[in-house]
């Protein structure tokens, strides 16, 4: 057996393990007994066991149910954000390195510029003034997560252009369109595929940074990020189960998506 199908025999536990994660999440009502925003201050900080399998938060929440409906919420900006940031730069990365010449120039300096910009700061300045704060956060992530895809896919187009079957398509009279989607991205899906599962995993991240500052999803929509920021102030006092289990989501979910694209990529590009 090759290393390659020993990787994707490890690789496939990783996607079983998503596949639960994701199914868990999406069907939520049906493995909780509980709302995620119903209080009962006569359950507060109760440890895991009982009736609250995972415990409870400091105003009586059932931890299981927020883990789950929050993991809709995380798992559901951070791939919105991707679909839509990989979308732009494909587009846009596309567009540079098959043009080339003075627009490639005014458009890579125009990422250049995007990129000296803190993401932060962005986030900050429209998540005050946009109302749909889930909404806004989605738009905002993906205005500032496809850079590294345009600048990937200007120079995979750049070095395309140049090999043989591209410019015997163009000797033949075959459309761009054709060209750019189908034989260009195609050749390029092995890149693509590897900053799709790295933007997927930070963007559950980020989403997770950006709610723990208080500028991402709303208080009262539970995320992962909201978890662990209401439960900063009592981990230290041992109640650890608070942010125990929505830290393990964050962890394995993005693990489970980087070995997932790694296992993509072996199994249908390379």
């Amino acid at each position: 057996m090759t290393e390659t199908k020993k990787a994707n025999r490890k690789n496939r536990v990783w996607i079983i393990i998503l596949a639960v994660i994701v199914v868990l999440c999406v069907l939520s009502p049906l493995f909780t007994s509980y709302s995620p925003t119903d209080v009962d201050l006569h359950s507060v900080l109760q440890k895991p066991g009982g009736e609250h399998i995972l415990g409870t938060d400091s105003i009586g929440r059932d931890i299981l149910s927020r883990t789950l409906y929050g993991g809709m919420v995380s798992l559901g900006v951070a791939a919105a954000s991707t679909i839509c940031g990989l979308a732009i730069g494909l587009l846009y990365g596309g567009v540079s390195g098959y043009v080339g010449g003075r627009t490639d120039n005014v458009m890579m300096r125009f990422v250049d510029v995007v990129y000296s910009i803190p993401s932060t700061i962005i986030v900050l300045a429209f998540q005050m003034v946009f109302p749909n704060k889930v909404l806004g956060l989605v738009i905002i992530m993906s205005l500032t997560s496809w850079m590294t895809m345009a600048r990937v896919i200007r120079a995979n187009f750049m070095e395309l252009k140049k090999t043989n079957f591209i410019m015997l398509a163009h000797g033949f009279n075959v459309p761009r369109r054709v060209i750019i989607f189908k034989h260009m991205t195609r050749n390029s899906l092995s890149d693509i595929i590897i900053i799709a599962t790295f933007t997927f995993a930070s963007a559950i991240v980020t989403e997770t940074a950006l709610s723990y500052l208080g500028v991402g999803i709303p208080i009262g929509t539970p995320s992962w990020g909201n978890m662990i920021s209401n439960a900063q102030n009592y981990i230290l006092t041992g109640k650890w189960w608070v942010a125990l289990f929505p830290g393990v989501m964050i962890i394995l979910s993005s693990l489970c998506v980087n070995f997932t694209g790694e296992y993509l990529k072996n199994k249908y590009v390379a």
